[in-house]
């Protein structure tokens, strides 16, 4: 750090204090009784105020800048507008001794030597309060909720907006230590306000808002009469009776001296947000100074270094921007940074660290050595177990104990030194003098070794990764580079100002300069991009620059000087240079370039990086290859010009090193046709055939079916015709292909019969399966669609096919609800099972969705069937009778119980003993007196007046049929009147009307005639002679078909009439079976047709 004195001027009286303007324009100063107003940029007096009649004291500016205030020893205080007029006054009963403004309220505080006031401009007046001592300054926290008055008795007192003690410090040197100044630190930063005091016990301390001090005090040797801080609070200003200004860090740390001055220092303060200083003297000098805070720092590759408010080191690792902030408490002269080691030198010592561990990221340092001793230089380097220390001409190696161990004298200053690595304890250092010479030293040697000499000063100087080039830059700006070991210039560049070498590349550097960052890759031409500061370091693709204060990496695509090796060919040179930090653009670029120019090696890495695949097969089929002794780059080439879309290019190389065939395949594939067939060579079928076939595929693909199918057929490939044609439902185009087709190309025609019947054309069909004679097939065609018709003609032809025809046959009739003629082709089919398994499904399917009337019918369905296959295998006929018997009465009972579902109310009475029943009934459908089983209309379901008997012993169905067609006269006086009706649907006994019916006594009624109460049913069993005596009229017969016997039924009401079903034998009123066949002309229980005879 250094002061420049930027003016100065001279009143004739004695400066007590000052104050800036906010926006730094203005200074004003208190000199004499007057106010001296001056432009800060040059030191111009704009105009001196008058108003006070005694010497001005203090002054102060308010924050918003719109006013000032002045107080003075005529006990005074007057308000100044900005435009320097004077606007308010108003007075104390002593001396004003300081004022102050309220940071944000912008409330004032002036102060004299009894007491202390608050005004603000909203107020009438000015509220006072009395103090115990003289106020020697004053001081509001930062937010302007405070107030500190320094007292000349020792004394520290915190008050509050309205003037109330909140705190109060009493320090130990008391009224012999009066505080002469005191002031509150500015930073926003800071968690804790903190107020710095000085007094006249030589002394700086520091407390916080709550009255505890701040670490010890700081002893000055010198009696202070002013302390400011700079506007963030990183510095404070120290004047007093040493007659010069100090610059102290904010903890009170000593950093150095602004300008000495021949009196007393009254007044300092920092121009805001700058880091200029004005100072007024007891002799009324004005002095206004620039401080220059020098760069302290050191770089060593990935590593930097730097000052931070003057005591601190902060190491920034430039990669990871991870940062460690190294505290010290004194100031900070030189840093050096070299590897693991990290050398700080402070006035009075040399502090030398090292890292905790060898791992490249740790950032934590810890001292190794203390050098206690005061050393000049003008450059400080660190190596592994030496410092060297430069001083003008002068170079010195100290070990880490402060041993001088080696001296080299130069013949000119030193301008420049670096260390350029080596084995620790041997490192080798650069060194550039003034007089151009360059050398290099190595630590463990006396004699110094010339490199070059040239005529121009050394500025900056950098050695390549292999030391075998050396860069310097002169004060001319020119960068020149030579080789080290020929001493040959190879370049030079103009408009530098620091170099340096790439550190993982040799044959890159970079130069700043102009603004501009210059790189160049070995004797190419320079590439430039804007870039402000000092390149300091080139590590790979980032550039390490210095801007003002601060440290930043770049990141600098290294693009243009890759694209400069591959415009030469140089493939090797080029991926050195991507490695360094290329755009993955450029990657593909390096590769395809590569690839190219037959560079495998290096094309396979650069494709790699970039996760191609594809061209990563490519190099490896064709090392593949070069393994088996391919040796034909012009093939290699053509493969390459192929992957890359370059097909003529290809096709040329493919033509030229005599693989014409490969030239084919490619445009085949490529659908490119018409350039293929310039590659058909002598016309090999084989070639025209294969190209035809591609070319048809494409226009399938491409949506061109047609072209595709004519295609196809011209190449053979019948069976992708069909399935086009097919697919597209183009009939008219099959029945061609298939006419054309011969016999004995058996499966493109079934294809062309599988996609006839699919597109419902089975006649096409039918003829392409009598063209191969696939029987079979036209036999499940025929079924498929129901042309039963030609069907069973075939199966007569052929009768193996039977079951294929009328098995199927039989369900679609099923299905159908055609279940007589379904059970007449299960027959004919010999399925007899089959035909009772399909009745039991749709007898299951009936009951479950409760259609009870169909659920009957298939009952009795069901029961006829069982019947059928009694009569027929003997070995079922006992099981078959018993599910006979079972399907009738569940057919029955459904029967019944589709009439009961619709609510039709049944009171049974039992014609043979002419007992009432009860609608439920424990025994079932028999009478509770007699047993007699009921029989039951099938429509209506009630009792009809029907009695069973049975034959005696010895008589068989067909004597008694006769016996009962005699019908011997009875001895009744009365003709009866009973007319016997038969048709072939029926059987019928009708009254006339006309006529009154009296029987006599009948043989039958007498065996109606049983034993009361007993539980057993005892049927009515007649002989000969009452069958005799029976009308044919009276009695119904239901005539079973072997191996069941007949039943008969004596009616005891002959005036009603009673009807048989002939076919299931169901009883019904003769009224309800001729309503229910009017309206569906069939039987309701059996649903045969009347139309139908009876079989």
């Amino acid at each position: 750090m250094r002061a420049a004195l930027t003016w100065r001027d001279k009143a004739e009286q004695c400066i007590y204090d000052l104050a800036f303007k906010p926006d730094g324009t203005q200074l004003i100063i208190a000199a004499g009784n007057r106010l001296l107003v001056y432009d800060t940029s040059d030191g111009t007096l704009i105009q001196p105020l008058k108003g006070h009649k005694d010497t001005v004291y203090c002054v102060a500016y308010a924050k918003d800048g719109k006013r000032f205030a002045s107080g003075s020893a005529d006990k005074s205080v007057i308000i100044w507008t900005s435009k320097l007029e004077g606007i308010l006054k108003y007075t104390h009963n002593d001396s004003i001794q300081c004022v102050s403004y309220n940071p944000l309220t912008h409330q004032l505080a002036s102060c004299s030597s009894s007491d202390f006031g608050l005004w603000s401009p909203e107020q009438k007046s000015v509220s006072k309060h009395k103090t115990s001592s003289k106020i020697t300054c004053c001081s509001w926290t930062n937010d302007g909720q405070y107030l500190a008055l320094g007292m000349f008795n020792g004394i520290v007192s915190i008050r509050n907006k309205n003037g109330e003690e909140k705190v109060k410090i009493e320090r130990t040197g008391g009224a012999s230590s009066p505080i002469w100044s005191i002031c509150w630190n500015p930073s926003r930063d800071e968690r804790n306000d903190i107020l710095a005091v000085a007094d006249w016990g030589q002394k700086l301390s520091f407390y916080q808002l709550s009255g505890k001090q701040i670490g010890k005090d700081r002893m000055l040797n010198f009696d202070p009469c002013c302390v400011s801080y700079f506007t963030k609070g990183e510095y404070i200003l120290l004047g007093g009776s040493d007659k010069q200004v100090s610059l102290f860090t904010k903890d009170g740390v000593r950093l150095g001296t602004i300008g000495e001055q021949s009196s007393w220092v009254w007044t300092c303060k920092v121009k805001p947000d700058s880091n200029y200083v004005a100072v007024g003297c007891q002799d009324g000098t004005i002095s206004f100074y620039q401080l220059i805070f020098s760069t302290v720092h050191g770089l060593y590759k990935d590593r930097y270094a730097y000052r931070d408010s003057m005591t601190d080191v902060i190491v920034q690792h430039l990669i990871t921007e991870q940062k460690v902030r190294i505290k010290g408490r004194e100031l900070v002269k030189k840093i050096a940074i070299y590897k693991n080691r990290l050398a700080i030198q402070m006035p009075e010592k040399i502090l030398i660290y090292e890292l905790y561990s060898d791992d490249s990221s740790d950032m934590y340092y810890r001292v190794k050595e203390k050098i206690v001793k005061k050393f000049e230089c003008n450059l400080l380097v660190v190596c592994s177990d030496h410092i060297i220390l430069c001083q003008e001409k002068r170079l010195q190696c100290l070990s880490f104990s402060g041993i001088k161990e080696r001296e080299w004298l130069m013949e000119s200053l030193i301008r420049y030194i670096k260390v350029i690595g080596g084995p620790p304890g041997r490192e080798g250092l650069l060194v550039g003098l003034k007089n151009g010479q360059i050398l290099k030293i190595f630590v463990d040697n006396v004699f110094a070794i010339v490199l070059l000499k040239q005529s121009t000063a050394v500025r900056c100087l950098d050695m390549s990764a292999s030391r075998n080039k050396l860069a310097v830059v002169d004060e001319n700006d020119t960068c020149l580079v030579y080789d080290i070991h020929t001493k040959e210039l190879l370049f030079q560049e103009p408009n530098a100002n620091s170099v340096a070498w790439n550190t993982q590349c040799e044959d890159m550097l970079c130069f700043s300069g102009g603004g501009y960052l210059n790189i160049k890759a070995s004797n190419f031409p320079v590439h430039q991009q804007k870039l402000q500061g000092f390149v300091v370091g080139y590590n790979g693709s980032k550039i390490f620059c210095l801007h003002v204060f601060s440290m930043s990496a770049v990141e600098v695509p290294q693009s243009a000087p890759m694209y400069q090796y591959l415009e030469r060919k140089m493939f090797k040179e080029a991926y050195q240079i991507a490695c360094l930090g290329v755009t993955d653009t450029d990657w593909k670029e390096l590769a395809m370039e590569a690839l190219e120019g037959l560079e495998f090696e290096t094309a396979k890495k650069a494709f790699t990086r970039v996760r191609d695949l594809r061209y990563l097969e490519l190099i490896s089929s064709i090392e593949e290859r070069k393994k088996h002794g391919e040796n034909n780059n012009e093939l290699f080439l053509a493969d390459v010009y192929a992957y890359q879309g370059k097909f003529h290019e290809a096709a040329k190389l493919y033509k030229k090193s005599g693989h014409e065939n490969l030239a084919l395949n490619m445009y085949s594939d490529l659908r490119m046709f018409d350039y293929a067939k310039d590659f058909l060579g002598s016309g090999d079928p084989k070639d025209t055939k294969m190209l035809i076939k591609k070319q048809a595929d494409w226009a399938k693909n491409i949506n061109e079916p047609k072209a595709a199918v004519e295609m196809y057929l011209s190449a053979g490939e019948h069976m992708k015709a069909i399935e086009i044609s097919g697919d597209h439902g183009w009939v008219d185009m099959l029945i061609e292909i298939a006419r054309k087709l011969d016999k004995a190309e058996r499966e493109p025609l079934s294809k062309c019969a599988f996609y006839f019947k699919k597109l419902d054309n089975p006649g096409y069909a039918a003829e392409t399966f009598m063209k191969v004679g696939d029987l079979k097939a036209l036999v499940h065609l025929y079924v498929e669609t129901h042309r039963w018709e030609e069907a069973f003609a075939l199966s007569e032809k052929h009768p193996e096919f039977k079951d294929d025809v009328y098995v199927p046959y039989a369900q679609w009739l099923a299905e159908n609800d055609r279940f007589e003629e379904a059970q007449k082709a299960f027959h004919k089919a010999g399925r007899q099972s089959e035909a009772v398994r399909v009745l039991e499904q749709l007898t299951h399917n009936a009951v479950v969705e409760s259609r009870f009337n169909d659920a009957a019918y298939y009952y009795w369905m069901l029961s006829m069937q069982c019947l059928d296959i009694a009569q027929e295998n003997e070995q079922q006929k006992t099981e078959m009778l018993q599910k006979f018997h079972h399907f009738q009465h569940l057919a029955e009972v459904y029967h019944v119980y589709h009439s009961i579902q619709r609510y039709t109310e049944l009171v049974p009475l039992c014609y043979r003993c002419s007992t009432n029943n009860p609608l439920l009934n424990n025994l079932g459908n028999v009478c509770i007196n007699c047993r007699q089983p009921f029989v039951f209309s099938a429509s209506s379901y009630e009792v009809l007046h029907l009695v069973e008997f049975y034959l005696e012993d010895g008589i068989t169905d067909e004597e008694a049929v006769a016996l009962i067609d005699l019908e011997v006269p009875r001895l009744n006086k009365r003709e009866n009147k009973w007319q016997e009706m038969m048709s072939d649907h029926a059987q019928s006994l009708r009254l006339d009307d006309n006529t009154d019916i009296i029987e006599d006594d009948d043989p039958f009624t007498a065996k109606l005639s049983f034993e009361q109460g007993g539980s057993e049913f005892v049927p009515v069993i007649v002989n000969r002679a009452v069958l005799q005596s029976m009308s044919r009229r009276d009695v119904l017969i239901k005539r079973w078909p072997k191996p069941l016997r007949w039943q008969y039924y004596r009616s005891l009401l002959p005036d009603a009439s009673i009807t048989m079903c002939p076919s299931c034998f169901q009883m019904f009123h003769t009224e309800d079976y001729e309503l229910l066949v009017l309206q569906h002309n069939c039987c309701p229980f059996c649903r045969r047709r009347i139309d139908e005879s009876n079989q």
